[in-house]
């Protein structure tokens, strides 16, 4: 006699399935069961029946108005202008860094440091 082996899934991974399938992962739920190996004709039939309700109830659906819309991309453009804005910023400190070293490096100053420190906001004396 051969011993009947019954296999059990966890709530996860049936889950897993079921949200591949909601996202066209697996064009059916043979093509499902196939890929996973899952014995049983009507196995994800049934999860289906059990837990497809739960993930639909999961999705998401956002109604906006014109005006929240028109905000919306409104925000977006203002992030990317301060995008832009730190990326210009962040390129002319470094510059400015590049140049002050360079110009300690030319009057011989070996601290570059210690001079920012030093003069540090004093006004120019050569003009």
């Amino acid at each position: 006699m051969v011993p009947v082996v019954t296999v059990r899934y966890s709530e996860a991974f049936k889950l897993q399935v079921l949200r591949e399938l909601e996202e066209g992962k697996h064009r059916s739920l043979n093509a499902a069961q196939e890929a996973y190996a899952i014995k049983g004709h009507g196995t994800v039939r049934r999860w289906l029946r059990r837990y497809g309700r739960e993930q639909l109830a999961r999705r998401v659906i956002r109604v906006e108005t014109t005006k929240e819309r028109d905000e919306l991309k409104r925000l977006k453009e203002r992030v990317r202008q301060l995008e832009r804005a730190l990326s210009d910023a962040t390129l002319d400190l470094s510059l400015e860094r590049a140049y002050v070293k360079l110009a300690c490096r030319r009057a011989g100053i070996a601290d570059v440091e210690d001079f920012k420190k030093k003069n540090s906001g004093q006004p120019s004396t050569t003009r």
